[in-house]
């Protein structure tokens, strides 16, 4: 643990030209005082680390000196691809395998680079999770992790609706959309998705499957959402738009049903409306959704809808009286 910890603050020192204690410290998650230690250390084992006294003092190594331990390891090495979604790097548990990539690789960058790191994450962040959604991880994420890392069979419960099933499953990878995690994973000879917040128990065993050479994650998964987003959309909707609606319509519903329907409408009517027909999740969703579009929509059928909207126009306009 103190190596590991000795050859980061190494690393630290020289990718950056000083760093005080303080900030020494923090990096490390020690006390100042184990940092005095651990370079008094580092100066016996002849690193040569000088410390500047005084308010604007620090550690610095002299001379221009370089270490050669900047090789990565696999671990490091795939978690560096990680490293600008910080957030699933933590859940995943391969944050400090993360930082010491960075760390080598800084290293080894000529010292006029040193800042590339620093300037690109001052430019660039990536947000994964939505608004208003809780950003607890799930419990079970990092040993999931684990087990999608080293191709590893894993015995696994899972809450399929209201009944809880066992399943041995092949954990190809993991899919962070909106926040959620999902795994896919291949059971009885069938790839599919599973939300990880919906395991209850997860066993990684010893022994390791043959991954298929012809499956891609980011194909499979956008096969499987373009799927499940269609068979989710069972009703059907009938409105006329404005110009604005038209406009409108992909932002308050499902994108890519809107844009089918904006394609396959006709040409506007004498007072430019147009009439499309879209494709829903369900009436209770339309109206959710199509309220949005206020009076640049009208619905059209089915009736129980438009009824729905006839009633809600005519509350609101008692309202505004």
């Amino acid at each position: 643990m103190r190596a590991a910890r000795l050859i980061k603050l190494v690393l630290l020192l020289q990718s950056r030209t000083s760093m005080t204690g303080s900030e020494l410290a923090r990096q490390l998650e020690v006390s100042e005082r184990t940092v005095a230690r651990d370079v008094l250390a580092l100066s016996e084992a002849g690193v040569p680390v000088y410390a500047d006294r005084g308010r604007s003092g620090g550690y610095r190594l002299i001379g221009g000196y370089r270490t050669r331990l900047t090789g990565l390891g696999r671990t490091e090495a795939e978690a560096l691809f990680l490293s600008g979604v910080p957030s699933a790097l933590r859940e995943m548990g391969l944050a400090d395998a993360a930082s010491a990539a960075r760390l080598k690789v800084s290293a080894a960058l000529r010292p006029e680079l040193h800042d590339a790191g620093a300037n690109a994450a001052q430019r660039f962040h990536l947000d994964a999770p939505g608004w208003w959604q809780p950003a607890d991880p799930p419990e079970l994420l990092p040993a999931i992790a684990d087990a999608v890392w080293d191709d590893r069979w894993m015995t696994a419960r899972y809450l399929r609706r209201d009944t809880e099933v066992e399943r041995e499953l092949e954990p190809y990878g993991l899919v962070l959309k909106a926040g959620v995690w999902y795994l896919a994973a291949r059971a009885d000879g069938q790839f599919r998705i599973y939300r990880v917040d919906r395991f209850t128990a997860v066993t990684a065993g010893e022994d390791r499957f043959l991954r298929s050479e012809t499956f891609d994650l980011p194909d499979f998964w956008e096969r499987q959402a373009e799927e499940f987003t269609r068979s989710l959309l069972r009703e059907r909707v009938r409105l006329r738009l404005s110009a604005e609606g038209l406009r409108r319509l992909p932002y308050v519903t499902e994108r890519a049903a809107a844009l089918e329907a904006v394609a396959s409408a006709g040409p506007p009517d004498g007072r430019g409306l147009t009439t499309v027909t879209l494709r829903v999740e369900s009436v209770d969703v339309a109206y959710e959704q199509l309220l949005a579009l206020g009076p640049e929509a009208e619905v059209l059928e089915p009736l129980p809808l438009r009824q729905r909207f006839a009633d809600a126009v005519a509350r609101g306009a008692e309202l505004y009286r």
